[in-house]
């Protein structure tokens, strides 16, 4: 195996497997990468099990064909430190030394043969549908905070993606929860897809959202029962799903939340952001006391002091509510307007956050006791 690669390109691509290897892997094998040069084209696998992350770089230059594995993390450490931009010659100068040159540095690496590397390989192409890479980004990013972190509860830990219909209008929607807070959010479909509900894992959200934020262009989805594929240009995700029924989510969305509360969206998230600082844990409530037109926020925290600010905005009643600063901060950071709307009903009730821009994603958050 023998070929030049440019700098930029591998580095790029072995950041991304850096994201999918795990860092404590007990098979050694795992915590390498399967190069593959072949067809004018490199190769690059990373897997751990759950997750396979497949990567192809077209413009190299191949003067001898060959497949190894090397370890992920000490060539991308090397490979990143390289002068940008720079071309690197690769080649196997024996079955268990991978040579990697640039200008004047010379690398010998371990290698373990490919023979080794598990790949499976699946037959994915029987419901396949496209959907646009900042459509599905947006959707993600709408999300992925409110992943739960509960390992006892694994199916809330990831994103639950199914088919929604609202008169005929066809729908992917997303929906994560941490049974503290929920994000809702659907993207319009052409038509109907055949798509089983799946929940997918926080690691594979991860990943998938620092592929596609470098990406612009169509995603090609498939999933079979456990697993689920997404195509980019170059690049192939595989991750298995999470097996586990979600909650029904829909019974949760408050209903009869009367009391509107709108203000303007970055001079409530500063607000919010500003009284929460006197937190060290920001587990302490941002309480809002709420009179006409006017939004009091405060923390008191009995080892660091308090602080309070208030803030004009249009409501017509009078409230007192606490909330997790953590959570508000998380969803005012994801609305697209220049307004957030928050509806209540009384103190102990779930609230439902608006963002008058979009109308595909709604939030809802718990208040806190006291």
């Amino acid at each position: 195996m023998k070929f030049n690669v440019n700098q930029q390109d591998l580095q790029k691509s072995l950041n991304y497997c850096q994201g999918v290897i795990e860092k404590r892997s007990t098979l050694p094998i795992l915590s390498n990468i399967l190069l593959d040069a072949s067809n004018s084209k490199l190769t690059i696998t990373a897997t751990d099990l759950d997750l396979i992350f497949i990567q192809e770089i077209n413009n190299v230059e191949i003067l001898q064909d060959g497949k190894t594995t090397t370890t992920s993390s000490i060539m991308y450490d090397i490979i990143r430190k390289f002068s940008s931009g720079k071309k690197i010659n690769l080649s196997l100068s024996s079955e268990s030394k991978l040579q990697l040159e640039s200008e004047k540095s010379v690398f010998h690496l371990n290698c373990i043969n490919a023979s080794e590397f598990p790949l499976t390989d699946e037959n994915f192409n029987q419901n396949e549908f496209s959907i646009q890479s900042k459509q599905l980004l947006k959707l993600l990013n709408k999300c992925k905070f409110s992943v739960s972190n509960d390992e006892t509860r694994h199916y809330l830990s990831g994103i639950f993606f199914h088919q929604t219909q609202i008169e005929d209008k066809v729908f992917l929607t997303a929906v994560a929860t941490d049974s503290h807070r929920m994000s809702i959010s659907k993207l319009r479909l052409n038509e109907k897809i055949d798509f089983d509900p799946i929940i997918l894992p926080k690691k594979t959200i991860f990943q998938l959202c620092s592929l596609l934020e470098d990406y612009d262009g169509d995603v090609k989805i498939s999933n079979i029962k456990s697993k689920i594929k997404f195509e980019l240009n170059n690049s192939i995700l595989i991750s298995k799903l999470i097996d586990g029924k979600f909650p029904n989510y829909v019974q949760v969305i408050p209903k009869n939340n009367k009391k509107k509360l709108e203000a303007d969206l970055k001079l409530f998230l500063d607000s919010v952001d500003r009284v929460a600082s006197v937190s060290f844990d920001k587990k302490d409530g941002v309480k809002f006391n709420l009179t006409k037109d006017i939004l009091n926020l405060s923390v008191n925290n009995a080892n660091s002091g308090d602080g309070n600010e208030s803030l004009n905005v249009k409501f017509d009643h009078d409230l007192d509510i606490s909330f997790n600063s953590k959570y508000l901060i998380d969803v005012a950071s994801q609305l697209s307007g220049d307004k957030i709307e928050i509806f209540f009903n009384d103190t102990g009730s779930p609230a439902l956050i608006k963002d008058p821009s979009d109308f595909d994603s709604i939030y809802v958050i718990m208040p806190m006791k006291g």
